[in-house]
C-alpha cells in the first residue's frame, strides 16, 4: 500500500496522512491515532527520503560517546540503554548516528553534526558534576535530553533515577539489620550519579549517629575486578572489616561476592551485600529467585523512554522542559541477613 492508497481509504488527503505520520503538531490527536493505526495494519512505511523532504528533518539521532580510558561509556549497560532508544528510533522513522571519539573529540564531534544538520537532536548520557557537553548542545541550539542529571537541571530535559533516596533507603536497610559497619564500593565520583549515591549512602549512617568512615568507601569504574580488589582489601582486616556492602552496579558486587567467598565467608551470612541493578537482559538477577538484596531499574526502559522523550521535543520545540525521576524498586534476596554477633 501505498501512501495514496492509504489516504483514500481513509477519505483523508495524502497532505494530511503524511503530516500524522511525520507528527506535525497541527494534525488533531484523534486523526494522527487514527491514521497511525490503519498505517500499521496495513503494513505502510513512509519512505525515507520522503519523510526527510516533508519534514525538512534528518530523521536521526546522534549519540557522542567519549572515550577516556577512565569511564568509557561502551559497556552492557550503554549496550542495553541504546537497545531500548534503537527499539524507539526504528518505529518512529529515525536513523541512529553513533560517534566514538577520543574525550578529547567530543566538542568536535557536536559541532560538526550542528553544522552538517546531520542530525535532529542528541542524546547525552553520563553526565559528570561540570559536564560541558550541556552547554555545548545549548549554545548550538540541538535538541537534547540527558540521560541523568546534573548542574541547573531545572533548565533542561532528563530522565533519572533517584539515586540519592535509593541508597539512603538501602542504606536504612541494612541498619534495620543491625549492622554499622557498611562499605560503599559506588562508581568514579566525577560522575553526578555516583556523587548522589555517596550522599545518600553518608546520610543514613549519620542520621542513625554513625560517622561515615573513609577507609569503608572506594570509587573507580564499575568492573568485576575493581569489586573484587576493593571487597578482597577491605575484608583482610582481621577486627574491623565490614559486615555488609552496598555496591553502584551488579557487575562489581559479583567480584564483592567473590571475595566474600574466597575469605571463606558466607554471602547473606557472614556479609551482607545490597546492589545497585540495572537489570541488563542478559543477566536476569531473578531466575532462580534474586540472589542479591538490590535497588532496581530497567536501563532498556531508560532508553526507551528517553527516545521517546527526545523524539517528542524535537517534533514540538514548543514543549518545556520534560523531566522525568524514577524511583527504583528495592528488591530483597539471598544476600542481605541480619548482622553477625560482635
Amino acid at each position: 500500500m501505498n501512501l495514496k492508497e492509504l489516504a483514500a481509504s481513509l477519505g483523508l488527503s495524502q497532505t494530511t496522512v503524511s503530516r500524522a505520520l511525520n507528527g506535525y503538531p497541527e494534525v488533531r490527536e484523534e486523526t494522527r491515532l487514527r491514521v497511525e493505526a490503519a498505517a500499521k495494519a496495513a503494513g505502510y512505511q513512509p519512505n525515507a527520503r520522503a519523510r526527510r523532504l516533508a519534514t525538512g528533518r534528518a530523521m536521526t539521532i546522534g549519540h557522542v560517546i567519549p572515550l577516556s580510558g577512565e569511564s568509557d561509556m561502551v559497556n552492557p549497560i550503554f549496550s542495553d540503554f541504546l537497545a531500548g532508544a534503537g527499539e524507539v528510533y526504528a518505529r518512529e522513522g529515525y536513523d541512529l548516528l553513533l560517534s566514538i571519539v577520543a574525550e578529547s573529540e567530543v566538542e568536535r564531534a557536536f559541532r560538526q553534526m550542528a553544522a552538517n544538520g546531520s542530525v535532529d537532536g542528541v542524546m547525552i548520557q553520563g553526565p559528570k558534576r561540570e559536564d560541558p557537553r550541556i552547554p555545548l548542545v545549548q549554545t548550538l541550539g540541538l535538541p537534547f535530553l540527558v540521560h541523568g542529571r546534573t548542574g541547573d537541571y531545572d533548565s533542561y530535559s532528563w530522565l533519572d533515577i533517584a539515586n540519592f533516596r535509593a541508597f539512603k533507603r538501602a542504606s536504612e536497610f541494612l541498619l534495620d539489620l543491625g549492622h554499622t559497619r557498611i562499605a560503599l564500593i559506588n562508581g568514579l565520583e566525577t560522575m553526578d550519579f555516583a556523587i548522589r549515591r555517596r550522599k545518600g549512602y553518608e546520610t543514613a549512617l549519620q542520621d542513625r549517629g554513625i560517622a561515615p568512615d573513609p577507609a569503608f568507601m572506594r570509587s573507580d569504574t564499575m568492573t568485576e575486578g575493581y569489586g573484587y580488589l576493593a571487597a578482597a582489601d577491605m575484608l583482610a582486616r582481621s577486627a574491623l572489616r565490614p559486615t555488609a556492602f552496598l555496591v553502584s552496579s551488579v557487575m562489581s558486587a559479583m567480584g564483592v561476592r567473590r571475595a566474600i567467598g574466597d575469605a571463606g565467608l558466607r554471602l547473606g551470612k557472614d556479609v551482607s551485600l545490597i546492589t545497585h541493578d540495572d537489570v541488563l537482559s542478559y543477566l536476569n538477577n531473578d531466575r532462580d529467585g534474586p540472589a542479591f538484596t538490590a535497588t532496581k531499574s530497567s536501563v532498556r526502559a531508560a532508553g526507551r523512554r528517553c527516545a521517546e522523550i527526545l523524539i517528542k521535543i524535537i517534533v514540538s520545540p514548543e514543549t518545556g522542559p520534560v523531566q522525568e525521576l524514577w524511583e527504583p524498586e528495592l528488591t530483597v534476596g539471598y544476600s542481605t541477613g541480619p548482622a553477625p554477633p560482635g
